[in-house]
């Protein structure tokens, strides 16, 4: 019952907006029909307006620029524009890149926005491709500079979109995943001092870590990357920000479920002499165990926090149904279960790998998200979701690009995440058993 109850509390407070989004879906069917309305004429105009933005991007006023990325975003999260895409691609990413290398604090973080849109957009492919090769160098280089938060979230935001969709090969991902690692671990030179991250830094860090861990199968990790990675997000969960322990969290619960633990914790380097490796073997299980036991009790803990002087209810309430979310997945294997509703049909998640996937993209998308998850065949296929065709009365006015969307095939997504996620969701069905839930056997 308590875990009904939880799940609940959780489903309510997701994303919700099926009313809304059917009330306007349902409005401008009706404004077309009175006002006679083409949606050719619709494309046009918006097409028009997108060609003035990007043109835009060419002059020298900074605030120009901002304006005109405000602009695109909006553009790209009311509709998805795959017809300007295909005519303007490579001028928009072109431009976005120099936004990136030149611009202020503020045009980098709205050109990261558009880079990631632009890929969420273009889908699987060869342009997600160029997209990710183009742009890891650039946002590479940008994320030396800790001196605005929000920028270097937004780069590390999108160095996330762009690897989720692009990425084909392990090593890519581990390479980028590696890339973030650095922005709070930096490989320092001689004469160079550390600067401490921000919490924010740290939060942003963590959860683009995690949503591409949540595409990474643990037998194609490599181990030398992430040895200690278990240790450091248990020292997080006793840090001050309550995001910060919220996002290690999330991000032990899916190291957990993912299993392999030896990749994520500090084997020690014996001999080649195979009693010594043996006994190696076991003094690892027995540090691996006393860290998941620490893990157990500071989940138990954040679970049951009462709220301290200042402390917001909402943010509490949020550490709190997280933390025990967490504790109920280590202690007994089940994984929490949400539901979102979009246009009539119910998304739902079984697995944290899903659920942090599907948050991490509610997050990035903002007030476009009710529109992607409708319309992107991309993020149909990541979730498995098939929403219901918003066809006109009369069954025949169903634009282009969306009679190109649903014929598009399987194959749009790489064959390798669509493997992790059907390999989750047999986890998934099983999970009674409570088998998997700390990725190791039991000694």
């Amino acid at each position: 019952m308590g875990k009904q109850r939880r799940n609940q509390r959780k489903n309510a407070a997701m994303l919700d907006s099926d009313d809304t989004d059917s009330v306007s879906s349902s409005s401008t069917i009706r404004s077309d029909q009175m006002l006679g309305t083409s949606v050719e004429e619709v494309q046009i105009d918006k097409e028009s307006a997108l060609d003035q933005s990007l043109d835009a991007l060419y002059e020298k006023r900074g605030s120009t620029r901002e304006n005109a990325l405000v602009a695109i975003i909006e553009a790209f999260n009311s509709s998805l524009p795959h017809e300007f895409v295909e005519k303007k691609f490579a001028t928009m990413l072109h431009q976005y890149l120099n936004s990136i290398k030149k611009g202020s604090a503020k045009e980098v973080t709205l050109a990261s926005h558009a880079i990631g849109l632009l890929a969420l957009t273009a889908g699987s492919g060869k342009k997600a491709q160029e997209i990710l090769e183009e742009t890891v160098s650039p946002i590479s280089e940008a994320l030396k500079s800790r001196s605005d938060p929000s920028k270097i979230a937004s780069l590390l935001d999108c160095l996330a979109v762009i690897t989720f969709v692009g990425g084909n090969e392990p090593e890519e991902t581990d390479k980028c995943m590696q890339i973030m690692w650095q922005v709070v671990h930096p490989k320092l030179g001689p004469n160079v001092v550390a600067t401490k991250p921000s919490p924010p830094i740290i939060t942003a860090m963590v959860s683009a870590w995690s949503f591409l861990l949540t595409t990474m199968d643990g037998l194609t990790l490599d181990p030398k990357s992430w040895q200690g990675s278990i240790s450091y997000f248990s020292t997080l969960l006793d840090k001050d920000d309550r995001s910060v322990r919220i996002a290690a969290g999330e991000a032990l619960a899916l190291i957990f479920e993912i299993g392999n633990l030896e990749k994520f914790y500090s084997i020690s380097k014996g001999s080649n002499d195979s009693s010594t490796h043996e006994g190696n073997n076991s003094h690892d299980v027995t540090h691996i165990q006393g860290l998941r036991a620490k893990i157990l009790n500071q989940v138990r803990n954040l679970s049951a926090e009462a709220g301290g002087k200042g402390s917001a209810k909402k943010d509490l309430n949020n550490q709190r149904n997280t933390f025990r979310d967490i504790l109920e997945f280590l202690e007994d294997g089940y994984s929490p279960e949400t539901s979102v509703k979009i246009g009539g049909e119910s998304l739902t998640t079984t697995t944290w790998c899903q659920l942090i996937q599907l948050n991490f993209l509610k997050r990035f998308l903002r007030g476009g998200f009710i529109k992607h998850m409708q319309e992107n065949e991309f993020l149909h296929e990541v979730f498995d979701f098939a929403p219901k065709r918003k066809l006109l009365l009369g069954g025949d006015r169903i634009s282009g690009t969306e009679k190109r969307m649903y014929k598009s095939p399987n194959s749009a997504l790489n064959k390798a995440r669509t493997r992790y996620l059907n390999k989750q969701r047999t986890l998934a069905q099983d999970k009674n058993t409570g088998h998997y839930a700390l990725g190791f056997d039991e000694e």
